[in-house]
């Protein structure tokens, strides 16, 4: 494994296996925490932990009030930012963003934006006046590969936790006055879900790989589904090419992936919403 990795990783893959013990095509155990139970973050407007096997991804939102821009007076905004901190892996240093995390964060703008999970006019409350701005803050507890799947499951759960308090303007004085009692939940047009696969030896194709799977293999894809089976997004960023029936492949089962995530999401919702 040592002097080898790439040919121990064939011996196994040979046996349609993995040395974690999965299969090609099996995910990691895949756990998700919302809300207030996230002690580390209570000042969120919303907040999700979210694990697969060993990654650890928290994303926290929080909403401020803001003018729009004047090219788009009836919008607010959604400011996405993942971090990936010294802490979650060796091979990250302390300081300003690094390649890795700034293209995450551009993944997951052009996530919302494709899908079109949060249509920016419903965060406006009075055109060319006041809008809401969502800042999405992703930080990686515990890297051990597939970031993106993570980080878009952990947004996409902290978003379903969000609730906004009613903001109207004073038409006399022209100020915003916030009621905090009455919260109304933010509207989510579609639910995204990412499913990410490596590709070894420009033909096999395996599912939710660990840190040492994407730094073996010849090539990663990423597939973002929505729940009606709509293509968002397929990032592919260098690697090895890829056969349309490979990449219809990918697709289907992302469409798979995307039932079992938005069910498990589903689940924990039911859970914490008072009866």
């Amino acid at each position: 494994r040592t002097v080898e990795p790439l040919e121990y990783y064939r011996r196994f893959l040979k046996e349609n296996c993995r040395p974690d013990g999965r299969e090609l095509g099996e995910f990691r155990t895949t756990t998700v925490n919302i809300g207030k139970c996230l002690c580390s973050i209570t000042t969120a407007d919303g907040s999700a932990l979210v694990k697969l096997g060993n990654t650890t991804v928290i994303c926290g939102v929080k909403a401020e009030l803001a003018a729009p821009a004047a090219d788009s007076a009836n919008k607010g905004y959604i400011v996405p930012n993942v971090e990936l901190p010294s802490l979650c892996a060796e091979r990250f240093r302390s300081g300003p963003p690094g390649e890795e995390a700034q293209a995450a964060s551009q993944f997951i703008a052009d996530v919302i934006e494709n899908s079109q999970m949060i249509v920016k006019e419903d965060l406006c409350i009075a055109s060319g006046k006041l809008a809401w701005v969502l800042y999405c803050d992703i930080i990686c507890l515990d890297y051990d590969g597939n970031l993106l799947d993570a980080s878009v499951f952990a947004l996409l759960a902290a978003l379903k936790n969000v609730q906004l308090p009613s903001v109207t303007i004073n038409e006399e004085t022209g100020l915003s006055e916030v009621n905090l009692k009455q919260k109304n939940p933010l509207i989510i047009r579609k639910h995204p879900v990412a499913t990410s696969f490596a590709v070894f030896d420009d033909t096999l194709l395996i599912v939710d790989p660990t840190a040492e799977e994407e730094d073996l293999a010849a090539g990663t894809v990423t597939i973002v589904t929505d729940e009606e089976g709509r293509l968002c997004s397929v990032h592919k960023p260098g690697g090895s090419p890829l056969t349309g029936a490979k990449l219809q492949d990918c697709i289907s089962r992302a469409i798979t992936r995307h039932k079992e995530v938005k069910k498990l999401i589903d689940k924990v919702i039911k859970s914490i919403t008072p009866k």
